[in-house]
This record gives C-alpha cells, sequence and structure tokens, in this order.
C-alpha cells in the first residue's frame, strides 16, 4: 500500500484521500482538530480503512486521539466501515442521522443490498460490513454543534440524496462538508455529477438542502467524491441546474422506454453532449462511475418517477 496523500484544508484540517479502488481522488475522509480530540468526517468502506488509519497517523495523529467520527449517511462508500472503525479508534463516539442508526447497529440489510447490487464483488469493493456498538452510536437530527478548535462542528439536515442525510459546517473554515448532497465533482470533472440513487431519492428534499447549505454562505465546499470548491454560490447553483437537466432528460427517456438501460443510455449520452457542446471532448474513460454511475442514477430517477406517479408502476 502506497502512503495515503493527505492534504491540509487550513487552520490544521486536512483531507485524508482514501484510495478507493487503488485509486486516487475518489473518497475522502476529513480530519479536524478539537479541544477534546481530533474528529474524523466520514469512514469510507471498510476495504479503505487501512489507508483512513495510514492517513490519520500520516497527519501526525494517533487513532487514539480521535474524540468523534461523524458519517453524511450511511451508504457504504460513506459508513461501510463504521463499525470496524469502531476498534481501530477506541476512544471515539460514532455519530450519524437518527433514521439510518438502526441499520449501522444491525448491517443485515445494507450487506443484503450490497450483495444484491454487486454480487461476489461486493467483498472486494466494501469489505466486510460489521455492526456497530450501539452503546458507542449517537443519533443526530440536524442543529447539533461540537466543539472544534477555532470554530464548531453544526450539524446540516440535508435529506434528498437519501432520507437519513446530513452535512456539517465547520465554522473555523466557513466551509460545509457536503457529503453527497452537493453531488460528485472529481479532479477531471467539467461540472458536478448528480447523486440520484435510489432507494430513497427526494428531489424536492434535495433542492431544500441545497438551499439549506447555500443559506449558512459557507467560503468553501468540500466534497467526499471529491476536493474542495472555492465558489460555493455558482457551484451549487450550477448543480442544481445539472440535476433539474438529468431530471427532464430521464423523464423523457422513461416516458418512450422505461427500461434502466434506455435511462442509463440518455444520461450519458445527454452529458455526452453538453461536453461537446462546451468544447469538451467526452472522456474516453468514465472515472465518475467509480462512485456514481448512470445507470444508479437512471435507477434513482425512474424509481422516483413512479412514487410520484409520474410513470406508471
Amino acid at each position: 500500500m502506497s502512503a495515503p496523500t493527505v492534504t491540509e484544508l487550513g487552520r490544521d484540517r486536512f483531507s485524508l484521500d482514501l484510495g478507493f479502488r487503488n485509486t486516487e481522488g475518489l473518497i475522502a475522509s476529513f480530519l479536524l482538530p478539537g479541544p477534546e480530540g481530533w474528529t474524523i468526517i466520514e469512514t469510507g468502506p471498510t476495504s479503505c480503512l487501512p489507508r483512513l488509519e495510514a492517513a490519520v497517523l500520516r497527519a501526525g495523529v494517533d487513532p487514539r486521539e480521535v474524540a468523534r467520527i461523524f458519517v453524511t449517511h450511511i451508504h457504504l462508500d460513506h459508513a461501510g466501515a463504521l463499525g470496524a472503525a469502531a476498534e481501530r479508534f477506541p476512544s471515539a463516539e460514532l455519530f450519524a442521522h437518527r433514521l439510518g442508526v438502526p441499520h449501522l447497529v444491525d448491517p443485515t440489510r445494507l450487506a443484503a443490498s450490497a450483495r444484491r447490487a454487486w454480487g461476489s464483488a461486493s467483498d472486494e469493493l466494501w469489505g466486510a460490513i460489521t455492526p456497530v456498538p450501539p452503546v458507542r452510536l449517537g443519533p443526530l437530527d440536524g442543529g447539533e454543534s461540537f466543539e472544534l478548535t477555532n470554530g464548531t462542528l453544526e450539524v446540516l439536515p440535508t435529506p434528498g440524496h437519501a432520507r437519513h442525510h446530513i452535512a456539517f459546517l465547520d465554522t473555523g473554515l466557513s466551509a460545509v462538508f457536503t457529503g453527497d448532497a452537493a453531488g460528485v465533482r472529481l479532479s477531471d470533472g467539467r461540472r458536478a455529477r448528480p447523486a440520484v440513487p435510489p432507494p430513497d431519492l427526494d428531489l424536492e428534499q434535495l433542492f431544500e438542502s441545497l438551499d439549506r447549505i447555500a443559506s449558512v454562505e459557507p467560503k468553501r465546499l468540500f466534497r467526499t467524491h471529491f476536493g474542495g470548491s472555492d465558489d460555493p454560490v455558482a457551484d451549487l447553483a450550477g448543480y442544481r441546474r445539472a440535476i433539474e437537466e438529468w431530471r427532464d432528460v430521464a423523464l423523457g427517456a422513461a416516458r418512450v422506454d422505461p427500461s434502466i438501460e434506455y435511462v442509463t443510455r440518455a444520461l450519458r449520452e445527454h452529458e455526452e453532449a453538453v461536453a461537446r457542446a462546451e468544447g469538451h471532448a467526452p472522456a474516453s474513460d468514465d472515472r465518475g462511475a467509480l462512485v456514481s454511475g448512470y445507470e444508479l442514477a437512471a435507477q434513482g430517477l425512474v424509481r422516483y418517477f413512479r412514487v410520484r406517479g409520474l410513470l406508471p408502476e
């Protein structure tokens, strides 16, 4: 295992590259200082836990000094390692949205869902999904505040991508750690890609969450997938437009043919056409698909349309 990339964000805050799928720039965790110990935001999947621990050490922090671990939501690329992390970070209190807590304490359904989606590749991709000790796990609803060095960590309710999604405002950096609430934007991406998966996608709530993030007037955004933005106003507005485009393209396609294959192709062709219109050749390899593919978006949007009565069941 190569040494993980650790990037200082300012004020002794760090971004930790988890090297998901042996690839840099896909999943980040964040390390923040506090008067009672360090805070981690996002564990990533268990397959990345050794790199998370190595990155913490490379940042100069003993794992026993980690006092809190937060996850933005319980999808495996963000929280799959939370149960295993309880042992690696023995002093840490663990936190997730209240609606996600039962699935972290008993991850049977999470594991079954991963197995259905990924089959035999699930173990290598995500690693073991172990229960989170309930005595270590605190529920969050949004509105909570935790002390940091030179600031506080404010919990923002940001449903839409999932019912159990939260984001975090670090007042010391004036930055929001968005999880998937502001989509996916990798280093080679022109714009943020909609993160609109099943099973409980809610676009109305997602748009309200974007407004909530904008309302705290952050100076920076940090996405789990991946990295920072120094123009949150334009970034969030652009992401909303991208979602609206994908919604309209997917609905038009689904009314012709509601198969996931057809809607997936329509979304991919739309994004390639946007790239060409902006003077860019479509990427020969789709790194974004490693964390948020067109097929997953098609599944989420078609299900959303059916729940909303926009398509027949």
